[in-house]
């Protein structure tokens, strides 16, 4: 659709909704007067008129960051206004923050680059070579075209692109590497495609997160490095303010940080929306810290005090805390360099899960190339612990539709009723959904359906269904990334 067709087409749907006269101080007395359906149809075509202008503007300030370029000196288009850069310019136009700013600059320089420019000419889009003229698209090119087209929105675009952000080239020219470097553009456009894909149910956190996974898992060595480089940051530093507030501040490596989250999130579940527990002490238990007058962040800080004095079921109930990480083993054996965690899906290089496994021992799950574990049966009402490891492993969490929950707060759904569909604890008839997820599920009139092995269907009370595909860096961990097959790209 033409950009000021789809602006005009909500225009008008805003005028349907809320009249043409309508003046600006009346607008949430207006809006008032609507029924729930009508006030959702009122934000979702004013965001989708908002979208349209976020478009053009990101279009337009990849230009004036071109004209604005710092060779240009006192003579580029944001200095010669009296602006030290296009980002103060931008930040002054919009009544943005500068981080803000900052990010549409970057939106629209990478917008400009695929337009304008080519990656490394003399590389042909099959990994051949080609005429020093002929142009070769950028791996972003289909990321910037999503955005332009309406199929994302400059918060995804940024996400995704600042987390695969640019796949690592070689300095060399040689045939070789020129290959390689090649089969790298076409392995990070690939994953662009594919969260494009996710956008469509996915939030920006969410993506964000995919993105730099999957870009640790296509660059083993890049994360082996990153993660190094966190490591040797690590600090802890406390002081005392003038005031004489104690103050401290921690700068956590990966492994640290994934294990003071577990022990937080362990010690606080009742209160954050965690599961619902069926033993009786540990209900007991989580009623009283439910009732408990303290806030969360001084229930943390008690925390760090009685982690020192107690024993784990003193403190972290029935479940000991810890950091579950899974690791792929391939059937012939073979080991992924990438291990992941089972919340949140942080990964992590290969010696973390070794680690992991001496010190704690292992789960070994068998699961299909789509993460898909085996059957148990219907011999349990319930799914045994065996089975959420396996149902954690292949979800990652809560599976509703935008939901980033991780897989600690997740209770297991069956499917098929226990007693009126006679339905059996498999685990490809289970589904991981949040507390407050599964009970909107039971409550509101929704349900999930399967065919098989295929992904999990939401069915709205209304009518409408929406898949409920796997999460995109768990794909990437089942089903590893052979060589792309050879294809010819769109030139600049």
């Amino acid at each position: 659709m033409e950009i000021f067709t789809e602006v005009d087409a909500q225009v008008q749907n805003l005028r349907a909704l809320l009249g043409d006269a309508l003046e600006s101080a009346d607008l949430v007395a207006v809006i008032e007067g609507l029924d729930d359906m009508h006030a959702v149809d009122t934000i979702t075509a004013a965001t989708a008129l908002i979208h349209c202008g976020e478009r053009i503007r990101a279009a337009a300030t990849g230009v004036i960051a071109a004209r604005s370029a710092r060779d240009a000196g006192q003579a580029g288009l944001a200095q010669s206004l009296g602006h030290r850069n296009v980002a103060s310019l931008v930040q002054e136009i919009t009544g943005s923050t500068r981080a803000e700013a900052k990010r549409q600059v970057r939106i629209g320089e990478s917008l400009r680059a695929s337009a304008t420019t080519t990656a490394s000419p003399g590389t042909a889009a099959d990994g051949g070579s080609a005429d020093e003229s002929e142009p070769v698209a950028l791996w972003h090119a289909g990321l910037d075209r999503a955005l332009l087209q309406g199929r994302l929105t400059t918060a995804q675009h940024d996400a995704i692109r600042q987390g695969l952000a640019d796949p690592p080239l070689s300095d060399e020219t040689t045939e070789r590497h020129e290959e390689n470097d090649a089969l790298m553009r076409d392995l990070w456009e690939i994953a662009a495609d594919q969260l494009i894909a996710a956008a469509a149910h996915d939030t920006p956190e969410t993506l964000s997160a995919a993105a730099r996974s999957i870009r640790d898992r296509l660059d083993s060595e890049g994360a082996a490095r990153r993660f190094e480089e966190r490591y040797a940051r690590r600090s802890f530093r406390v002081w005392t303010t003038l005031d004489r507030h104690k103050r401290g501040a921690i700068d956590f490596d990966d492994e640290g940080y994934a294990w003071a989250a577990t022990i937080i999130a362990n010690a606080l579940r009742p209160r954050t929306g965690g599961p619902r527990f069926v033993d009786a002490e540990e209900k007991a238990r989580a009623r009283s810290l439910a009732d408990d007058p303290r806030t969360n962040d001084q229930l943390t800080y008690d925390l760090l005090r009685a982690g020192s004095l107690a024993d784990a079921p003193a403190v972290f109930g029935t479940r000991r805390a810890g950091v579950r990480v899974v690791r792929v083993v391939g059937a012939d054996d073979i080991a992924d360099p990438i291990a992941h965690t089972e919340d949140h899906l942080h990964t992590f290089p290969a010696a973390v899960a070794e680690q992991q496994s001496c010190d704690a021992g292992s789960v070994s799950v068998t699961v299909d190339s789509r993460g898909n574990p085996l059957d148990v049966g219907r011999e349990h009402r319930l799914f045994t612990a065996k089975q959420r490891v396996a149902l954690a492993v292949r979800d990652g969490g809560c599976r509703w539709v935008g939901c980033d929950r991780p897989a600690s707060f997740c209770e297991a759904h069956h499917i098929d009723e226990w007693a009126r569909d006679d339905g059996h604890t498999h685990i490809d008839r289970g589904v991981l959904l949040c507390r407050f997820h599964h009970m909107q599920l039971h409550h509101g009139g929704w349900r999930i359906t399967r065919h098989g092995k295929d992904d999990f269907v939401l069915h709205h009370p209304r009518g409408q269904t929406s898949a409920l595909p796997p999460r995109p860096a768990l794909k990437y961990a089942w089903t590893g990334f052979e060589p792309p097959p050879k294809r010819f790209r769109p030139v600049a």
